[in-house]
């Protein structure tokens, strides 16, 4: 193994230490998951941020589970895009419902209630956002989530005033917001100097090939107009990560790094001794 090959193994294994597979919410947990590594990005805490290394070209899809005993309204935003209905983003816009302690997989930008187009890591100028003149938040998913109005119980029906009348088990009207399908599916770079890091390219979210996702529309009261929670996932390339000091990078060796299992044994020098009992 070489030293290039030692370093490269160790700066993986360290800048993981710390991380998790997930940013939870109180209500609602946000992943990111790489379809070309067929991997889960592990999650950066760092300055009060949360931070993912995404690879440029690479395919993601955003998980998103419900920590909560009823439904919510996850209204998602990546780069500062609605990720349904392709307007700036905004708390007040449509969102994805997901059933008590279920789970959400969200592929891409959603064309219709049967296709969307997937989400992938490129540089800012090839970015869905930046293509659509709207390049300033690039590099953020954000997910405000919504509980459900709470309807009273129904009124009870005196059986001897109106013996003919069904009972009410009281269903309730909710508004229309689309929910996904539960069948839905769901080279490193070199590093830069701390300085180099405001200017370095960032990353963002293209919009893809076309794919089937299957959709449909449901009905959803909110509680209140203001989100119970947000939650926030930044995103850069590793390199820009590692410079902004977000990815711990370890010291190289200095010379060729020792390896407990480097292979099968090979014959000492000089005369061999054999030990008889």
């Amino acid at each position: 193994m070489t030293a290039r090959q030692c370093l490269l193994l160790l700066m993986l294994a360290l800048s993981t230490l710390g991380a998790q597979s997930a940013l939870a919410g109180r209500l609602v947990e946000l992943g990111v998951f790489d379809r070309a590594d067929n991997r889960r990005l592990p999650v950066y805490r760092h300055a009060g941020a949360s931070w993912v290394a995404g690879q440029p070209g690479h395919e993601y899809r955003l998980t998103l589970r419900n920590r909560s005993s009823a439904e919510v309204l996850a209204v998602i935003s990546v780069d500062g895009v609605n990720v349904i209905s392709g307007q700036s983003a905004d708390p007040s816009q449509s969102g994805y419902v997901i059933a008590p302690y279920g789970k959400l997989v969200i592929q891409g930008w959603r064309k219709s209630l049967a296709q969307t187009a997937a989400f992938y890591f490129t540089d800012l100028a090839d970015s869905y956002a930046a293509r659509t003149g709207r390049p300033d938040n690039v590099g953020v998913i954000g997910v405000a989530v919504f509980r459900k109005k709470q309807l009273p119980p129904p009124v009870p029906i005196a059986r001897e005033a109106f013996p003919g009348s069904p009972q009410d088990n009281g269903a309730g009207k909710r508004s229309a917001a689309p929910a996904e399908s539960a069948a839905t599916p769901g080279a490193r770079s070199d590093e830069l100097r701390p300085e180099e890091a405001e200017n370095a390219p960032r990353l963002g979210t293209g919009h893809g090939r076309r794919e089937h996702s299957q959709a449909r529309y449901v009905q959803f009261e909110r509680a209140s107009s203001d989100p119970a929670e947000v939650v926030q996932l930044r995103y850069d390339s590793r390199a820009n990560l590692v410079a902004r000091g977000v990815i711990r990078a370890p010291a190289p060796c200095g010379r060729p790094c020792p390896t407990p299992f480097p292979g099968f044994a090979p014959d000492p020098d000089g005369p061999i001794s054999y030990f008889s009992p």
